[in-house]
């Protein structure tokens, strides 16, 4: 490596202070044991005589280095040889140190288990003794100058560097990952710019995240995290997937394996529970309707909470795992936010915000900023935390909740209280959660990787329902969060004045972030507004809001209804088109009950790896 070193301080192109992205050829195949000069020797290509830049060769090679790269190096605008040099050795280090890049379990015992790798983590979703998988050595943090390059980018382009920076080669290399992300975020999603950042009032600016497929943000997440989970399968095994949803992760994974190719499928189940009374009328007709493959969804007569305590307790339950594994070659997953490949997507939008921002002008690198997210279950909260961590100026987090406020709760008091809480059906039910489960991860953040602390916390949960955390934590954490919620009037009321002011429609969980900010951002910097859903995902309530005189039946006649108010250019298509097309037919519906559920499980196993091929 030290050769590499010299020869790269000599080679022709060091004059140039801002090369094009370097990458490093490793051969034979992935292995570094030797590195071969002549793949990346500048020596001119056939066709291009004397004269031509040094950009304008390296832009003719990108296109065989893009084909034959194992590992790259992302140079900031300005690096000069020395700083090229040293991320050189330290991907072509990392490249051959893929050991380092291990996962812990927020309730961690050091002194069992072997070593988790991305690719474990992503099959598994949840850790054996309970907990969430976590870096072991936290994010890696990009340099300023390298985010100021990423700001030109596009959504893609953005998405693609920041994974690789989290995701090691020899789980997926960089070819894989550009063909996943490239199908993740391409025509499927309506705007150009996938996630666009526009102007509201004043200091205030919404993150639009409903332009993909299903008209939610988890859609950003779920157009790819079937894709790799489907990579990291081991081939002797069939897997059932199975997510618990108060509203729009069920149709966006539906979506997301769908598209995934046919020998995936054929070892591949979906089943999905959700709260029969806990998700909105178009919501319930995305996710019956979907008639694909492998997948199917079934209606719960009880809340969200209990849909996903239930399928913890299934990963928990051994006799049930192995009477799977026995019986059907079968294990069990997930694609809740507790799966890492679920939420590692999402920090990217968070840090394309900001680039955004930094690209319009807004801001300067290293301003700071706000963002305010519509919460129940913490993961696009802690999305945003771990966006912070990877060098991203978010200065703090507002944590918006609906009247079903145990989030904002906790952040004010410590306590995190569940006894004689009940759940309260809302119009924005994607956050009537009262068990947030990412909290765990942010728990262990805060408590500086504490392990134990987090295990006896949501131990505590567990039996007494309730934990509460030390004064010092408390202040931790309140260094990076703040919480606020809002009422139901609120909401709608809100939605009724940002129309009034502005003619742009949000839906109701944008508004419950709105309402809230209003009320505890101190407009000292700008904030960004996470609009997590289309307004036509919750037609009637958004269209009540907007006091229309009348609200049809039907959720076509209602988005049309909509369409009146905001035009047109605010029609989501794909999801008008979704509800043309969904089958109006009675869907499965079962009891609270742990038993029927594991029924269930075990019958849609049968129904996906036993049938005659």
């Amino acid at each position: 490596m030290r050769d590499l070193a010299n020869w790269l301080k000599s080679a022709p192109f060091g004059r140039y202070a801002t090369p094009e992205t370097f990458r490093t050829c490793c051969v034979p195949g992935r292995g570094l044991g030797r590195y071969n000069r002549e793949a990346v020797q500048v020596n001119r290509i056939v066709g291009q005589g004397d004269g031509v830049s040094m950009r304008d060769i390296l832009k003719y090679r990108k296109q065989f280095y893009e084909k034959w790269l194992d590992t790259r190096v992302f140079c900031g605008r300005g690096d000069d040889v020395e700083v090229v040099t040293e991320k050189v050795l330290k991907v072509l280090e990392r490249f051959h140190s893929s050991n380092s890049e291990t996962f812990t379990t927020t309730r961690k015992n050091d002194a069992i288990g072997d070593p988790k790798f991305f690719s474990d983590v992503v099959v598994e979703g949840l850790a054996p003794d309970g907990g969430l998988y976590v870096p072991a050595k936290g994010f890696p943090k990009l340099e300023a100058s390298e985010w100021i390059r990423l700001a030109d980018a596009s959504y893609s382009e953005r998405a693609l560097i920041i994974l690789e920076k989290c995701i090691h080669p020899v789980d997926v290399s960089p070819l894989e990952l550009r063909s996943m992300v490239d199908q993740a975020y391409g025509k499927n999603f309506a705007s150009e710019f996938v996630a666009p950042v526009k102007h509201l009032l004043e200091d205030q600016y919404v993150l639009e995240l409903f332009h993909g497929p299903t008209a939610s943000f988890k859609d950003l997440a779920l157009q790819l995290m079937p894709q790799l989970f489907a990579h990291c399968l081991p081939q002797m095994c069939n897997y059932l997937i199975l997510v618990a949803t108060s509203g729009d992760t069920g149709s966006a994974v539906l979506s997301g394996f769908s598209r995934l190719k046919e020998s995936d499928r054929e070892r591949v189940g979906l089943l999905v529970f959700f709260p029969e009374d806990g998700v909105s009328h178009i919501q319930k007709l995305q996710m019956t309707g979907f008639k694909e493959g492998n997948a199917r969804s079934i209606s719960v007569l009880s809340d969200f909470d209990f849909c996903q305590r239930s399928i913890k307790r299934m990963f928990g339950d051994s006799s049930l795992v192995g009477h799977l594994a026995v019986e059907y070659a079968a294990v069990l997953s997930t694609a809740n936010s507790i799966n890492w490949a679920r939420l590692l997507p999402q920090v990217v939008y968070h840090c394309s915000a900001y680039l955004d921002l930094l690209k319009s002008g807004t801001i300067g690198f290293g301003d700071q900023i706000d963002v305010c997210i519509p919460t129940g279950n913490f993961g696009n909260a802690m999305s945003a935390v771990y966006a912070k961590q990877m060098g991203i100026p978010i200065r703090k987090i507002i944590c918006a909740s609906n009247q079903n406020c145990v989030i904002s709760d906790f952040i004010s008091t410590g306590r995190y209280d569940l006894r004689g809480r009940k759940l309260i059906v809302s119009n924005s039910p994607a956050i009537d959660i009262l068990k947030s489960s990412n909290l765990e991860r942010f728990i262990y953040h805060a408590s500086g990787g504490d392990g134990g602390l987090v295990r006896d916390l949501f131990q505590s949960l567990e039996k007494q329902q309730c934990f509460r955390v030390s004064e010092n934590l408390l202040k931790t954490m309140r260094q990076e969060v703040h919480g606020g919620w809002c009422s139901e009037e609120d909401c709608l009321a809100t939605i009724h004045k940002v129309y009034s002011k502005t003619g742009y429609i949000m839906d109701t969980h944008t508004a419950v972030a709105k309402a809230v900010a209003d009320r505890v951002h101190d407009r000292t910097c700008p904030l960004v507004l996470c609009s997590t859903a289309h307004h036509g995902k919750f037609a009637p309530a958004v269209l009540k809001a907007l006091r229309s005189p009348n609200v049809p039946d039907h959720p076509l006649e209602q988005l049309k209804a909509l369409s009146s108010f905001g035009g047109p250019e605010q029609m989501h298509e794909a999801l008008y088109k979704s509800l043309q097309e969904a089958a109006c037919q009675p869907h499965t519906m079962c009891q609270p009950d742990f038993e029927v559920l594991t029924d269930e499980v075990e019958a849609m196993i049968q129904d996906c790896f036993l049938k005659a091929r």
